[in-house]
């Protein structure tokens, strides 16, 4: 046998899916790429709805850290196929990118659309073949994959598999995390799913609610314990959320899950000391209304003014009652209750999945010999900025490799 008689199924199709498929038939091998959803790349087009973030410029080393306690695992991927290469990679589909002024990179189309429509030709051309409406159920008696199909059920052979089957964020566009008990029925260690990147709930009044949701909250700088954040959030009915808060949401999730709640602290004028901003509030009111008085002296928005009256009624308290420095303070530091989680089929990325520990330095599951798994379905999370992204390809392009490494060991082995 040799590897252009061999079979590979790759599940999910996906960034991880396809970047592993575009490796495995480079490597000759005969690749079928299998997804429940009608066409290719659902998440990776909401993705880029916004702006197609693709990877961040910063060091590598810096680069490295955004993973937290997962670095250690993701490192040798992520080093073997950094953003440059990346950035190479999307130039080689006539995409070329971009660094915006945060250090994010971004395809000069800045949709994910005209990217996936030059991969998918790519794919066409190196034969890789699509199997769509195949929505994965395991495997047979015979070690056969299962899938239920518009026709009904269907069995598919394979010499080795990739699952890319992503988290449980956004199961409408195909991310169910289904693959869980699946796995877990083998004995394969799964960290519980959990939103990340994600918002959070808060009990506001109805007449804060009413008026604010939807409004933005610019230049504030968010701050939980040690961790600090500047940025913007965005009010919504049920809470808050935004950038800001995606970048915080990790430490914020695992207090509310020990506690039940966190408070969190809003600075609105983060770049004024409070003896600065007491100064300006030192300025004669006269006959001007509170919230006036507060947007030209402090130069605060409507809703920052409205934040800072949410905080004044929770305190059993009223903001024209307090001292100037107080005041002053509370600007600064608006405390926030968050009491609940945002669902995870609404968060942007999932935490937890498959433990690393169940795999070896291929991403092949030591449990399920020929079995490899990639992107959001291993253990890790990691904040918006291209870090997703980044880590999803290089765990594809790693997954990839390694099952071409395996099988190669396999056709030594048997001659």
């Amino acid at each position: 046998m040799t590897t252009s008689q061999v079979d590979v199924a790759v599940i999910g199709a996906g960034p991880a899916g396809l970047m592993a498929a575009e490796v495995l038939a480079q490597g000759g091998a005969r690749v079928t790429v299998y997804d429940a959803m009608p066409s290719a790349g659902r998440k990776f087009l909401m993705a880029g709805r916004g702006g197609l973030n693709l990877t961040h410029s910063e060091k590598l080393e810096e680069f490295l850290t955004r993973y937290g306690k997962a670095s250690p695992q993701l490192a040798a991927a992520i080093e073997a196929f950094p953003p440059d290469a990346l950035r190479a990679w999307s130039e080689g589909l006539g995409q070329p990118t971009f660094v915006g002024s945060s250090g994010r990179v971004f395809p000069e189309a800045l949709k994910a659309s005209p990217l996936l429509r030059a991969w998918l030709r790519r794919l066409d051309s190196m034969g890789v073949k699509f199997a769509l409406r195949h929505r994965w159920t395991g495997w047979d008696e015979q070690g056969r994959l299962l899938f239920e199909t518009p026709d009904g059920p269907r069995a598919a052979g394979a010499h080795a598999t990739v699952l890319a089957l992503g988290g449980a964020s956004w199961p409408r566009l195909g991310s169910t995390g289904a693959w869980v008990e699946i796995l877990r029925s083998k004995g394969i260690t799964i960290s519980p799913l959990r939103s990340a990147n994600c918002g959070f709930v808060v009990a506001w009044s109805d007449v804060f609610r009413n008026r604010f949701e939807g409004h933005p909250l610019k230049g504030i700088e968010l701050s939980f314990g040690e961790h600090s954040v500047r940025g913007e959030a965005l009010i919504t009915r049920a809470g808050i959320e935004g950038g800001a808060i995606y970048a915080l949401s990790a430490v914020l999730r695992e207090a509310i899950i020990k506690a039940g709640q966190a408070r969190l602290h809003i600075a609105l004028r983060p770049d004024l000391k409070i003896p600065d901003l007491a100064a300006r509030l030192s300025a004669p009111r006269g006959k001007q209304s509170l919230s006036n008085w507060l947007r030209k002296a402090a130069h605060l928005s409507p809703v920052a003014i409205g934040l800072l009256q949410e905080a004044a009624i929770a305190s059993g308290t009223s903001l024209s009652s307090l001292p100037t420095e107080n005041l002053a303070a509370l600007i600064n530091a608006v405390p926030v209750r968050l009491t609940g989680i945002a669902p995870i089929a609404r968060a942007i990325s999932t935490a937890g999945g498959i433990a690393f520990d169940e795999v070896d330095a291929d991403f092949m599951l030591r449990r399920l010999p020929g079995v490899f798994a990639s992107g959001e379905m291993l253990d890790w999370e990691a904040p918006t900025g291209g870090y997703l992204l980044q880590a999803s390809f290089a765990t594809g392009v790693a997954a990839g490799k390694g099952v071409l490494r395996w099988l190669e060991m396999r056709m030594a082995n048997s001659e």
